[in-house]
């Protein structure tokens, strides 16, 4: 995208992003392009206007993306308190803006006195970032909740899909055609329960993630999935990673599948190297292939006619 047509749009475009603002491991290069749309109808309008052959990425608290150190030569949506409707319909479902936070979602619920999304307390990002990645913990995950959702795509048109559109699986939800859209929005559905309850269980949650993961360190939450009938934070344990680093990046001495950048110094590069000398470590050890939950884009910064 060159330029954009001449257009009032209503929300906020900027040029050279630092995304390192913008992403919770606090490192990465630039965007070139950033919008932070007014709500869900200028995001549209937006969309409308630009080139279809865009490249485009849409980040809400950044929990679960690293952007390399040479930036991302695209436009970046940031949905996090601008797609930002939450609430309860006449029909029972709730509906939820992707740029609403999950633990918000979760406050929200429980309030209402249903039962259910109290895990949702527990993801560090938005719900469209969770309907993503079908992101889930403590044995449940987004999609079981999922009535319908809104998607958008490349010409700003709305669409609405349920839960057949989608190939779901373990932190991972695509839909079954290859085409560009982008969720919008979700209606959840979640039973009746016990509003003090629920608000019980969340506390019991965020105590539990107090204790054992290291949320005061910049962090994208778990770096890789779970293998099958194990854990990645004891096979990265028992590797003897923890405390490992690269450069500003550390494996976490709280939470092994943690990586954290507790100075605030890491580069992107650093941080994905480490990532490559745990799931390396891990393989040689034990034979298994670590997957990544968290997603890496963008280039590597060039240095001296060289690609670091």
């Amino acid at each position: 995208m060159n330029s954009l047509p001449e257009h009032k749009f209503r929300g906020e475009l900027r040029q050279n992003e630092p995304m390192a603002r913008h992403v919770s491991w606090r490192a990465g290069g630039p965007v070139a392009r950033a919008y932070f749309p007014a709500d869900l109808d200028d995001l549209a309008d937006f969309l409308r206007a630009l080139r279809h052959d865009e490249p485009l990425l849409f980040v809400g608290l950044g929990s679960n993306l690293l952007v390399r150190d040479g930036g991302y030569q695209g436009t970046v949506i940031f949905t996090h308190g601008k797609l930002s409707t939450l609430r309860l319909q006449d029909d029972g479902l709730i509906y939820a803006e992707a740029g609403v936070a999950s633990p918000k979602t979760a406050r929200f619920a429980a309030n209402l006195g249903l039962a259910g999304a109290e895990f949702l307390a527990g993801i560090p990002g938005t719900i469209g970032g969770a309907l993503a990645m079908n992101a889930g913990c403590y044995g449940s995950e987004t999609w079981n909740h999922v009535e319908r959702v809104l998607m958008l795509d490349r010409h700003g048109e709305r669409i609405e899909r349920s839960a057949k559109d989608f190939k779901i699986g373990y932190r991972h939800a695509g839909l079954q055609s290859v085409t560009d859209e982008w969720f919008a929005a979700a209606w959840l559905r979640f039973p009746v329960g016990d509003k003090q309850q629920s608000r019980e269980r969340i506390q019991n949650l965020l105590e539990k993630r107090i204790a054992t993961q290291p949320l005061q360190q910049p962090n994208a939450g778990s770096v890789f999935r779970n293998p099958p009938g194990d854990h990645a934070a004891r096979l990265i344990e028992a590797a003897g990673l923890k405390g490992f680093a690269i450069g500003g990046a550390r494996v976490s001495e709280k939470h092994a599948n943690f990586i954290v950048n507790p100075d605030n110094r890491a580069t992107a590069s650093e941080i994905e190297m480490l990532i490559g000398q745990v799931q390396a470590a891990v393989k040689e050890k034990f034979g298994v292939e670590l997957v990544r939950e968290v997603r890496i884009v963008g280039e590597h910064m060039a240095i001296e006619g060289m690609i670091a």
